[in-house]
Protein backbone atom coordinates (compact mmCIF):
# COMPACT_ATOMS: atom_id res chain seq x y z
CA UNK A 1 0.00 0.00 0.00
CA UNK A 2 1.08 3.23 -1.26
CA UNK A 3 0.52 7.00 0.02
CA UNK A 4 -0.35 7.49 -3.54
CA UNK A 5 -2.88 5.17 -3.40
CA UNK A 6 -5.28 6.92 -0.52
CA UNK A 7 -7.67 9.46 -1.48
CA UNK A 8 -6.77 12.51 -0.02
CA UNK A 9 -9.26 14.50 1.93
CA UNK A 10 -9.43 16.96 -1.07
CA UNK A 11 -10.72 13.56 -3.49
CA UNK A 12 -13.46 13.40 -0.77
CA UNK A 13 -15.11 16.35 -0.95
CA UNK A 14 -16.88 15.98 -4.23
CA UNK A 15 -18.12 12.15 -3.44
CA UNK A 16 -19.44 14.00 0.24
CA UNK A 17 -21.35 16.32 -1.42
CA UNK A 18 -22.92 13.36 -3.62
CA UNK A 19 -23.35 10.49 -1.72
CA UNK A 20 -25.31 13.39 0.60
CA UNK A 21 -27.16 14.74 -2.55
CA UNK A 22 -28.35 11.25 -3.19
CA UNK A 23 -29.67 10.04 -0.06
CA UNK A 24 -32.04 12.60 0.58
CA UNK A 25 -29.42 15.29 1.91
CA UNK A 26 -28.49 13.86 5.76
CA UNK A 27 -26.60 10.62 6.61
CA UNK A 28 -24.73 9.50 9.34
CA UNK A 29 -21.02 9.90 9.69
CA UNK A 30 -21.11 5.61 9.67
CA UNK A 31 -23.16 5.51 6.29
CA UNK A 32 -21.22 8.69 4.59
CA UNK A 33 -18.25 6.46 5.00
CA UNK A 34 -19.93 3.09 3.89
CA UNK A 35 -21.33 5.23 0.62
CA UNK A 36 -18.43 7.06 -0.06
CA UNK A 37 -16.18 3.96 -0.14
CA UNK A 38 -18.90 2.35 -2.29
CA UNK A 39 -18.76 5.16 -4.51
CA UNK A 40 -14.90 5.50 -5.32
CA UNK A 41 -14.65 1.57 -5.44
CA UNK A 42 -12.24 1.47 -2.43
CA UNK A 43 -10.97 -1.98 -1.67
CA UNK A 44 -10.46 -3.51 1.73
CA UNK A 45 -6.82 -3.11 1.40
CA UNK A 46 -7.14 0.86 1.49
CA UNK A 47 -10.26 1.15 4.07
CA UNK A 48 -8.07 -1.17 6.04
CA UNK A 49 -4.91 1.18 6.50
CA UNK A 50 -4.89 2.54 10.20
CA UNK A 51 -4.42 6.35 11.15
CA UNK A 52 -1.23 6.05 13.24
CA UNK A 53 -2.22 2.85 14.38
CA UNK A 54 -5.58 4.23 15.85
CA UNK A 55 -8.82 3.21 15.66
CA UNK A 56 -10.11 5.25 12.89
CA UNK A 57 -9.00 4.55 9.35
CA UNK A 58 -6.99 6.33 7.48
CA UNK A 59 -9.60 7.00 4.61
CA UNK A 60 -12.03 7.78 7.66
CA UNK A 61 -9.73 10.71 9.24
CA UNK A 62 -9.06 12.76 5.66
CA UNK A 63 -13.01 11.77 5.37
CA UNK A 64 -13.88 13.79 8.56
CA UNK A 65 -11.27 16.49 7.92
CA UNK A 66 -13.04 16.57 4.33
CA UNK A 67 -16.38 17.50 6.14
CA UNK A 68 -14.98 20.23 8.26
CA UNK A 69 -13.70 22.04 5.52
CA UNK A 70 -17.13 21.55 3.45
CA UNK A 71 -18.82 22.79 6.77
CA UNK A 72 -16.29 26.01 6.68
CA UNK A 73 -17.36 27.18 2.86
CA UNK A 74 -20.94 26.18 4.20
CA UNK A 75 -21.79 23.43 1.45
CA UNK A 76 -22.69 20.58 4.60
CA UNK A 77 -23.70 21.44 8.59
CA UNK A 78 -23.89 18.47 11.14
CA UNK A 79 -25.85 18.44 14.32
CA UNK A 80 -24.97 16.91 17.86
CA UNK A 81 -25.48 13.44 16.90
CA UNK A 82 -23.48 13.33 14.23
CA UNK A 83 -25.69 13.76 11.46
CA UNK A 84 -24.52 15.29 8.78
CA UNK A 85 -26.91 17.50 6.19
CA UNK A 86 -25.71 19.02 2.48
CA UNK A 87 -26.69 22.99 2.72
CA UNK A 88 -28.13 24.82 -0.65
CA UNK A 89 -24.73 26.26 -0.78
CA UNK A 90 -23.39 22.37 -1.49
CA UNK A 91 -26.46 21.46 -3.78
CA UNK A 92 -25.46 24.36 -6.05
CA UNK A 93 -22.20 23.53 -6.50
CA UNK A 94 -21.52 23.11 -10.10
CA UNK A 95 -18.21 21.13 -10.31
CA UNK A 96 -15.48 18.95 -8.21
CA UNK A 97 -12.51 21.49 -9.18
CA UNK A 98 -15.02 24.59 -8.14
CA UNK A 99 -15.25 22.83 -4.35
CA UNK A 100 -12.12 22.49 -4.71
CA UNK A 101 -11.03 26.09 -5.23
CA UNK A 102 -13.59 27.11 -3.07
CA UNK A 103 -11.57 24.93 0.40
CA UNK A 104 -8.10 26.01 -0.87
CA UNK A 105 -9.38 29.87 -1.30
CA UNK A 106 -10.91 29.47 2.67
CA UNK A 107 -7.69 27.69 3.88
CA UNK A 108 -5.36 30.55 2.77
CA UNK A 109 -7.79 33.09 4.20
CA UNK A 110 -7.19 31.42 7.36
CA UNK A 111 -3.54 30.79 6.95
CA UNK A 112 -3.33 34.41 6.62
CA UNK A 113 -5.40 35.42 9.39
CA UNK A 114 -3.41 33.22 11.58
CA UNK A 115 -0.13 35.24 10.47
CA UNK A 116 -1.84 38.29 10.68
CA UNK A 117 -3.51 38.62 14.20
CA UNK A 118 -4.58 41.50 13.70
CA UNK A 119 -7.33 40.36 11.15
CA UNK A 120 -10.50 39.38 12.19
CA UNK A 121 -11.95 36.35 10.41
CA UNK A 122 -15.70 35.39 11.00
CA UNK A 123 -15.61 31.66 12.39
CA UNK A 124 -18.95 29.94 12.30
CA UNK A 125 -19.44 28.06 15.71
CA UNK A 126 -18.27 25.12 16.50
CA UNK A 127 -15.11 25.51 14.20
CA UNK A 128 -12.71 24.40 16.95
CA UNK A 129 -14.63 21.45 17.96
CA UNK A 130 -14.68 19.90 14.40
CA UNK A 131 -10.96 20.63 13.50
CA UNK A 132 -10.10 19.44 16.93
CA UNK A 133 -13.00 16.08 17.18
CA UNK A 134 -9.96 13.80 17.38
CA UNK A 135 -7.56 15.19 20.03
CA UNK A 136 -9.67 14.29 23.30
CA UNK A 137 -9.97 11.22 22.14
CA UNK A 138 -6.35 9.93 20.56
CA UNK A 139 -5.56 11.36 24.01
CA UNK A 140 -7.43 9.06 26.27
CA UNK A 141 -6.81 6.32 24.13
CA UNK A 142 -3.21 6.65 25.36
CA UNK A 143 -4.04 6.63 28.75
CA UNK A 144 -5.98 3.74 28.10
CA UNK A 145 -3.37 1.97 26.27
CA UNK A 146 -1.09 2.27 29.29
CA UNK A 147 -3.35 0.33 31.35
CA UNK A 148 -2.73 -3.40 32.58
CA UNK A 149 -5.22 -6.07 30.83
CA UNK A 150 -6.57 -6.80 34.22
CA UNK A 151 -7.36 -3.02 34.72
CA UNK A 152 -8.87 -2.89 31.04
CA UNK A 153 -10.80 -5.72 31.85
CA UNK A 154 -12.62 -3.68 34.97
CA UNK A 155 -12.66 -0.83 32.93
CA UNK A 156 -14.56 -2.60 30.39
CA UNK A 157 -16.58 -4.23 33.09
CA UNK A 158 -17.70 -0.69 34.98
CA UNK A 159 -19.18 0.54 31.35
CA UNK A 160 -21.51 -2.29 30.75
CA UNK A 161 -22.49 -1.79 34.29
CA UNK A 162 -22.77 2.28 33.87
CA UNK A 163 -25.05 1.34 30.42
CA UNK A 164 -27.80 -0.93 32.23
CA UNK A 165 -25.67 -4.38 32.18
CA UNK A 166 -26.22 -5.94 35.34
CA UNK A 167 -24.25 -9.40 37.03
CA UNK A 168 -21.34 -8.22 35.19
CA UNK A 169 -18.87 -10.24 35.66
CA UNK A 170 -14.75 -10.76 34.52
CA UNK A 171 -13.42 -14.40 33.83
CA UNK A 172 -10.51 -13.64 31.96
CA UNK A 173 -9.82 -17.59 32.39
CA UNK A 174 -6.60 -18.73 30.00
CA UNK A 175 -8.18 -21.31 27.29
CA UNK A 176 -11.97 -19.99 27.78
CA UNK A 177 -11.56 -19.18 23.68
CA UNK A 178 -11.11 -15.30 24.38
CA UNK A 179 -14.48 -14.54 26.26
CA UNK A 180 -13.28 -11.73 28.77
CA UNK A 181 -16.56 -11.71 30.94
CA UNK A 182 -20.40 -12.05 31.53
CA UNK A 183 -23.67 -9.84 31.72
CA UNK A 184 -26.87 -9.53 31.31
CA UNK A 185 -28.88 -6.46 29.79
CA UNK A 186 -32.64 -6.40 30.32
CA UNK A 187 -34.68 -4.34 27.57
CA UNK A 188 -37.98 -4.10 28.63
CA UNK A 189 -39.63 -7.57 30.15
CA UNK A 190 -37.04 -9.36 27.66
CA UNK A 191 -33.23 -10.03 29.10
CA UNK A 192 -30.17 -10.94 26.84
CA UNK A 193 -27.10 -13.10 28.19
CA UNK A 194 -24.34 -11.65 26.85
CA UNK A 195 -20.12 -12.66 26.62
CA UNK A 196 -17.84 -10.14 25.74
CA UNK A 197 -13.79 -10.13 24.98
CA UNK A 198 -11.93 -6.71 25.57
CA UNK A 199 -8.71 -6.00 24.07
CA UNK A 200 -5.86 -3.41 24.42
CA UNK A 201 -5.22 -3.33 20.33
CA UNK A 202 -3.10 -0.72 18.71
CA UNK A 203 -3.80 -1.92 15.12
CA UNK A 204 -6.93 -3.76 13.59
CA UNK A 205 -9.00 -6.58 14.92
CA UNK A 206 -9.44 -9.33 12.10
CA UNK A 207 -12.22 -11.35 10.99
CA UNK A 208 -10.42 -14.79 12.28
CA UNK A 209 -10.36 -13.14 16.07
CA UNK A 210 -14.06 -12.38 15.25
CA UNK A 211 -14.77 -16.17 14.38
CA UNK A 212 -12.80 -17.38 17.07
CA UNK A 213 -14.83 -15.24 19.86
CA UNK A 214 -17.96 -16.63 18.09
CA UNK A 215 -17.35 -20.04 18.49
CA UNK A 216 -16.37 -19.79 22.26
CA UNK A 217 -19.65 -17.83 23.14
CA UNK A 218 -21.91 -20.21 20.32
CA UNK A 219 -24.52 -22.24 22.89
CA UNK A 220 -23.73 -19.84 26.32
CA UNK A 221 -25.08 -16.65 25.24
CA UNK A 222 -27.68 -14.55 23.28
CA UNK A 223 -25.12 -11.98 22.03
CA UNK A 224 -21.40 -11.35 21.84
CA UNK A 225 -19.89 -7.76 22.29
CA UNK A 226 -16.24 -7.09 21.27
CA UNK A 227 -14.23 -4.07 23.04
CA UNK A 228 -11.05 -2.99 21.78
CA UNK A 229 -8.70 0.16 21.73
CA UNK A 230 -7.65 -0.66 18.13
CA UNK A 231 -10.44 -1.10 14.83
CA UNK A 232 -11.92 -3.80 12.79
CA UNK A 233 -11.01 -4.39 9.44
CA UNK A 234 -13.91 -4.49 7.05
CA UNK A 235 -13.97 -8.11 6.83
CA UNK A 236 -14.08 -8.52 10.76
CA UNK A 237 -17.23 -6.05 10.24
CA UNK A 238 -18.68 -8.34 7.82
CA UNK A 239 -18.08 -11.38 9.84
CA UNK A 240 -19.63 -9.87 12.62
CA UNK A 241 -23.02 -9.76 10.98
CA UNK A 242 -22.46 -12.94 8.92
CA UNK A 243 -25.57 -14.70 7.87
CA UNK A 244 -26.55 -17.33 9.74
CA UNK A 245 -24.43 -16.98 12.19
CA UNK A 246 -25.07 -14.59 15.62
CA UNK A 247 -24.31 -11.53 16.03
CA UNK A 248 -21.40 -9.95 17.10
CA UNK A 249 -21.56 -6.04 17.95
CA UNK A 250 -18.28 -4.35 17.48
CA UNK A 251 -17.01 -1.64 19.77
CA UNK A 252 -13.91 -0.02 18.39
CA UNK A 253 -11.35 2.73 20.33
CA UNK A 254 -13.48 5.75 18.88
CA UNK A 255 -16.87 4.29 20.51
CA UNK A 256 -15.32 2.60 23.62
CA UNK A 257 -13.79 6.81 24.29
CA UNK A 258 -17.61 8.26 23.34
CA UNK A 259 -18.85 5.69 26.35
CA UNK A 260 -16.44 6.89 28.94
CA UNK A 261 -17.26 10.34 27.97
CA UNK A 262 -21.18 10.08 27.81
CA UNK A 263 -20.82 7.59 31.68
CA UNK A 264 -18.39 10.88 32.66
CA UNK A 265 -15.57 7.79 33.37
CA UNK A 266 -12.02 8.94 33.59
CA UNK A 267 -13.24 11.94 31.31
CA UNK A 268 -14.34 15.68 32.40
CA UNK A 269 -16.12 17.99 30.06
CA UNK A 270 -15.85 21.48 30.47
CA UNK A 271 -18.69 24.25 29.61
CA UNK A 272 -17.43 27.45 28.73
CA UNK A 273 -19.41 30.42 30.41
CA UNK A 274 -19.93 33.11 28.04
CA UNK A 275 -20.92 37.02 29.25
CA UNK A 276 -22.48 39.53 27.13
CA UNK A 277 -23.45 43.02 28.13
CA UNK A 278 -26.80 43.85 27.56
CA UNK A 279 -27.25 47.22 26.56
CA UNK A 280 -31.46 47.62 26.20
CA UNK A 281 -30.93 46.92 30.03
CA UNK A 282 -29.46 49.87 30.87
CA UNK A 283 -31.74 51.62 28.45
CA UNK A 284 -34.67 51.43 30.56
CA UNK A 285 -32.76 53.23 33.70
Amino acid sequence: MTEQQLPTFEDLLWPTLKVLEKHGGSASIQELSEYVARELALSDEILDVRHQDGPKSEVDYRAAWARTHLKLIGAVDNTSRGVWTITEAGRSAESEDQVRDQVRQERAKRYQDKRNPGTTTKRSSGDDDTLNEDDWRDALLAIVRRISPDAFERLCQRVLRESGFTKVVVTGRSGDGGIDGAGVLRVNLISFHVRFQCKRYTGSVGAPEIRDFRGAMVGRADKGLFITTGGFTKDAEREAVRDGAPAIDLIDGSDLCDLLKTRGLGVSTETVEVVRPKSEFFDML
